[in-house]
């Protein structure tokens, strides 16, 4: 073709609108982008998606004035990498979190015996408002394991395979729930009695003396040494005894034959061969029973009627009358989940805990008692303070315990020590199966929740301000089923 011909041609060529061009451009830009991103490295986030979502139980907020009474549990997806990561439950489902029916009321004669403000330890304070939105519970059963951290009783690897996946489905699981301190003994007594450990509680008593000199402090504390508490300690015992209320301990290996007697422990100002002794070589230690430590339960005689062993529990369920308000069952150092093996050489451990469940928890949930209106919580007293699953971890405000000597100067203010991550069961007809809740809760948590329910004075700690009961959207406004 001829040059001029081409150049006239071109000539005729229009170049296409501003928008037009606006588009190609993008057009462009975007398929390069594709290019890009093809051809480039990939982020893998299947870990992130392999996690399911942390489920968060929230407390009800103060109902409106509506016919809808009921709360939806909320889900929140966690972060890739968010701390503690908790387990699901297999069959997680939404629990109801309406407002509970208004516990069982007192007498104005039974509510003004023994109640005077601060005596004994009390808190002057009455119950929280949480206690009006608690379901009716008229009885609690706890059992008191030994030991072992919450990621080895319910972590998808738990060997206790009965308590980590049957029951759990059936229940509610506090996932964050601690213990207060290193050692049984401690924990024992902080549940008792919202007592703080001493030196000599927080070793397990290895002799049994009185602890002195007793002074008072404040938050209903006693100051001093040793480990046998004086008869003005108020406990929650005592408190259910006021009240007309009752309760007992089934401890195993005390009362059988062959074994110590009921309420069984040392002489005062002795020393206790079961403070050191390894479970291998005694199925009965004394610091696994907190109720003797306590002048004001060991020096009356309903001590050897109330402090007795597990084979008085299948009498006490076959009626709701004979059933105590308060059941404390203490496994024996063969079956209380402490690592290492039983008197004879038999296996200990979680599986052995697993196996004395299996035989105690069925009885319990079929009893009258437990159907109407019970609520049974099956937890630890302490994680391990050391080796590799150590956790010396606290929560709810806890409090730097006056007994026990300050932090060296110069050491990083972490908070306060406790005894580690242990996690608690709640089963009961007042709740709803397979849910797991992530709100943090302790020792103090309980006995204050075990107060509540049945009207009672806030003892120590479980009356401090920053303290919290168990939130009553945990619990269902009625029993299921």
């Amino acid at each position: 073709m001829k040059p001029g011909i081409v150049l006239a041609r071109l000539n005729q060529l229009r170049l296409p609108s501003w928008r037009v061009s606006v588009v190609l451009v993008l057009a462009f830009f975007g398929f390069g982008l594709l290019l890009g991103n093809a051809a480039g490295s990939r982020v893998d986030y299947s870990a992130a998606a392999a996690r399911g979502p942390v489920k968060l139980v929230l407390p009800a907020a103060a109902p409106a004035p509506s016919d809808t009474t009921a709360e939806a549990e909320t889900e929140v997806e966690p972060p890739a990498a968010a701390e503690e990561p908790t387990p699901e439950a297999a069959t997680p489902q939404v629990a109801s979190s309406a407002p509970a029916a208004t516990p069982k009321q007192s007498s104005p004669a039974q509510a003004n015996e023994g109640g005077a403000q601060g005596k004994g330890g009390e808190s002057g304070a009455a119950p929280g408002a949480a206690a009006a939105k608690l379901p009716a519970i008229e009885h609690v059963f706890v059992i008191m394991l030994s030991d072992e951290p919450y990621a080895s009783v319910f972590g998808p690897e738990s060997s206790a395979h009965y308590l980590a996946h049957t029951l759990e489905k059936r229940g509610e699981l506090l996932a964050r729930y601690y213990a207060v301190a290193h050692e049984q003994l401690p924990n024992g007594i902080a549940l008792l009695s919202g007592q703080g450990p001493t030196p000599a509680t927080a070793a397990n008593c290895p002799t049994y003396t009185d602890l002195a000199p007793a002074s008072a402090a404040g938050e209903g504390q006693v100051l001093g040494e040793g480990c046998v508490y004086p008869a003005t300690v108020a406990t929650l015992p005592g408190q259910l005894e006021v009240k007309h209320q009752t309760w007992r301990a089934y401890v195993q290996g005390i009362g059988e034959a062959g074994g110590p007697a009921a309420c069984a422990h040392p002489a005062l100002g002795q020393p206790d061969p079961t403070a050191a002794a390894p479970p291998s070589a005694r199925a009965y230690a004394t610091f696994r029973n907190p109720f003797a430590y306590f002048h004001s339960l060991i020096d009356s005689p309903t001590c050897a009627q109330d402090d007795v062993g597990l084979a008085a529990l299948d009498a006490d369920l076959a009626s709701a009358k004979r059933t105590p308000s308060l059941s404390y069952i203490v496994p024996d150092r063969c079956h209380d989940a402490s690592p290492g093996p039983c008197p004879g050489g038999g296996a200990g451990g979680l599986p052995a805990a697993d196996e004395l469940l299996q035989q105690l928890v069925p009885k319990i949930l079929a009893s009258p008692a437990y159907k109407h209106g019970g609520l049974l919580v099956i937890t630890t007293d302490e994680a391990p303070s050391s080796g590799e699953l150590a956790d010396s971890s606290s929560c709810c405000a806890q409090p730097s315990f006056p007994n026990l000597p300050a932090a060296a100067a110069g050491t990083p203010a972490l908070g306060p020590e406790g005894g580690g991550q242990v996690g608690a069961l709640l089963l009961s007809p007042f709740v709803k199966g397979g849910v797991i809740t992530q709100e943090q809760y302790d020792h103090f948590s309980l006995l204050r929740t075990i107060e509540d329910l049945f009207g009672l004075k806030h003892l120590g700690y479980a009356g401090a301000a920053k303290a919290n009961s168990l939130a009553p959207s945990l619990f269902l406004a009625k029993p299921s089923g």
